[in-house]
């Protein structure tokens, strides 16, 4: 989509536009352009023009210059590697190419992606099937919340957690101590088949012992929703949740579906408009509202957007500087650890500024 204002369509006019806006060009075909604007005689004038709103955005395919499966996969690659568009909910997605799912080897294909309104990506791959791997070597690292507080502590900074029941029940008072300034708590999800809704098995003692002992909560949620329907009705179960707490860091959008991606028919706009009106919905009801994605995610999926953003990197740099966009909070890793958890916790940047 492209970023235009009303001016970028008038090559003459004799006085100045009163309103400069940006035109919303989410919506193919024709639109009709209104403003105003104030002549050489200082008289207000209204005016119009007519623009024709088109596709030439080819379709995203995230796909490498390989792409590895195990012998005997019974793998429809066409779903399987995420092929969607800005516009078009049902890109034709194909293989060109041989390749035999039984035989381990080496094939030179292409993958092509082709919308509704004629845009063709076509990226070139090797398919590798390979033997499953045996291996069980894992490397462990170990992220210290006393060294995160150290390295981006700063006036304009707080440094937090993100946490769920894979938790269990941490002690909140030693979170305290440790400078914990503030948490995001998972409320819950829906199942993927059965679309039934479940709390977090330690929500209610997770916000209970925040609260109690004065950490600020904001709080997230794990979506499969397909629609807006869907997603307005995770809003409603969320409130009913959260509504007799003090959730003043107010409530997160987590949709990640990306492994199944294109089983849910969605384009980009539309998953961007779904999320927004989940958003709304809390803004309505005087909560912040903000949408969490990863960083990959939020630079090809997902459309701009006036919430703020929780972008979830982990990177060895200061900041996550080769992001463009802007974003409030910054999940920083996955391996932290705090005294008061056993395990493993999320460690969060908040920006105040």
């Amino acid at each position: 989509m492209s970023k235009v204002k009303v001016s970028d369509f008038i090559t003459n006019i004799n006085g100045t536009i009163v309103d400069d806006y940006y035109i919303d060009t989410k919506k193919l075909g024709e639109k009709n352009v209104a403003f105003e604007y104030i002549n050489d005689e200082n008289i207000k004038l209204k005016k119009s023009y007519k623009i024709n709103i088109v596709d030439t955005t080819a379709p995203l395919v995230r796909l490498g210059s390989s792409y590895t499966i195990n012998v005997d996969s019974n793998v429809d690659l066409t779903k399987k590697i995420l092929c969607g568009d800005i516009y078009d909910s049902h890109p034709k997605c194909e293989i060109i190419g041989d390749y035999d799912m039984t035989k381990i080897g080496k094939y030179p294909l292409i993958f092509k992606a082709t919308d509704i309104n004629g845009n063709i990506t076509e990226k070139n791959f090797d398919l590798n099937v390979v033997k499953p791997s045996t291996s069980t070597n894992t490397k462990t690292t170990t992220t210290l919340f006393s060294d995160v507080v150290s390295k981006y502590k700063n006036e304009n900074t707080e440094i937090g957690l993100d946490i769920s029941e894979w938790q269990d029940y941490p002690d909140f008072n030693k979170l305290k101590e440790a400078g914990v300034e503030f948490i995001f708590l998972r409320v819950g999800g829906t199942k993927y088949k059965t679309g039934e809704y479940f709390l977090d098995a330690s929500f209610k003692y997770n916000i209970e012992k925040a609260n109690e002992v004065g950490i600020p909560v904001g709080v997230y949620f794990y979506s499969y929703a397909k629609n807006k329907e869907q997603a307005m009705n995770d809003a409603k179960w969320i409130y009913e949740q959260i509504k007799d707490y003090n959730v003043e860091l107010g409530v997160a959008f987590d949709w990640e579906n990306w492994s199944f991606y294109n089983d849910f028919n969605l384009s980009f706009y539309e998953l961007t408009e779904m999320a927004e009106s989940h958003l709304e919905y809390f803004k309505d009801k005087g909560y912040e509202a903000l949408l969490y994605s990863s960083k990959g995610y939020l630079e090809d999926i997902w459309q701009e957007t006036d919430f703020p953003v929780w972008m979830a990197h982990y990177t060895n740099n200061v900041e996550p500087s080769s992001y463009k966009g802007k974003y409030k909070y910054w999940q920083a890793c996955s391996d932290g650890k705090i005294d008061g958890i056993n395990g493993n916790v999320d460690i969060n940047i908040k920006y105040k500024n």
